[in-house]
């Protein structure tokens, strides 16, 4: 065991405590969320549409992706479910300017790249993949999960921006319904 080891434990850990928990308000309300209603409405209104679906999607990224991490069970699948859904929500928030304060890109931009960072490095000695011989963690899976990122991510803002141009195109009133 390294002091490498350690580090990757301490923010595998860190990170995919903080993602579940952000997950699990979307999903099921915990920790103070809204629950799915809730982000499935917000989901709508910021233009991922369907709202249910994208929330549940974004949620599940959080949670399954956070656990993941945490354990470092499946690092590849889950730092790209992480960096995924944090880049969607950088994007989000990237009209707001850098720093959190004022609700801009900063602290979703930093898990993004906390996750990439995992998931190129790997879990560590001290980690389920190294238990379980890297039979989720292989080298192929690393690359293809970082390669599937920036497409992923780029494919669900493209789509936001469809809907919101959508939304500019309809008549004063013509609203359609959240969901």
């Amino acid at each position: 065991m390294t002091t490498g080891d350690v580090a990757a434990l301490a923010i595998r850990t860190g990170l995919g405590a903080t993602l579940f928990a952000h997950g699990t308000q979307k999903l099921f309300g915990w920790f103070g969320g809204g629950g799915l209603d809730a982000a499935a409405s917000g989901f709508h209104g910021m233009g991922y549409r369907p709202g249910r679906p994208m929330a549940t999607v974004a949620g599940l990224c959080e949670a399954a992706g956070g656990a993941a991490l945490a354990f470092g069970l499946g690092t590849p699948a889950g730092g790209a479910a992480a960096a995924g859904a944090m880049g969607v929500a950088a994007e989000t928030h990237a009209p707001n300017g850098f720093f959190n304060t004022e609700g801009g890109l900063e602290y979703p931009a930093l898990i993004a790249l906390s996750a990439t960072a995992l998931v190129a490095q790997g879990p560590g000695r001290l980690s389920l993949d190294e238990a379980t011989r890297h039979v989720f963690d292989r080298p192929w899976m690393r690359l293809a999960a970082l390669a599937a990122v920036p497409p992923a991510v780029a494919a669900v803002v493209a789509r936001k921006h469809r809907s919101l141009a959508e939304d500019a195109a309809e008549p004063e009133g013509s609203g359609s319904a959240s969901g």
